[in-house]
């Protein structure tokens, strides 16, 4: 499984990263820190020319240089990229940040928990589904 986390918080990376470690799916974390980076890697541009087409997306919405609405947007826009399961990641409870999120077809919207151990589960409860019940499309 490629999987492609689109986060700016230091902190929130690392969770992220030692969780999936721990997975019992074999996996490959790539992470990128903002927006631009984000579509760029998806397009396979600039740095990110080699850059391999993931199976499953974490999307953070507060992101610098492009947010994540902005960023969710241009994938489902695209022929290419819109297969990939978005699943939104966030601080955010509002309102307007989920029902905007599904508007744009994203796959499901979850806020982070603020405490390790809930977002470790939460980790753990998106390799369950995500990795091992799920059957997603191939390119």
């Amino acid at each position: 499984m490629e999987i492609l986390l689109v986060e700016d918080n230091e902190g929130d990376i690392r969770l992220t990263q030692e969780a999936f470690r721990e997975s019992k799916v074999w996996n490959h974390l790539h992470v990128v820190k903002d927006g631009l980076e984000a579509i760029a890697f998806l397009k396979k541009e600039g740095t990110h020319v080699n850059a391999v087409r993931p199976d499953l997306i974490l999307l953070d919405l507060n992101l610098p240089k492009r947010n994540g609405i902005e960023v969710l947007q241009e994938i489902k826009n695209d022929d290419k990229l819109k297969r990939i399961p978005v699943l939104v990641l966030t601080s955010s409870e509002a309102e307007r940040d989920i029902v905007g999120s599904y508007n744009l077809h994203a796959n499901c919207f979850i806020t982070k928990p603020l405490d390790l151990n809930d977002f470790l589960q939460l980790v753990q409860a998106i390799e369950d589904f995500w990795l091992t019940i799920v059957k997603l499309p191939r390119e």
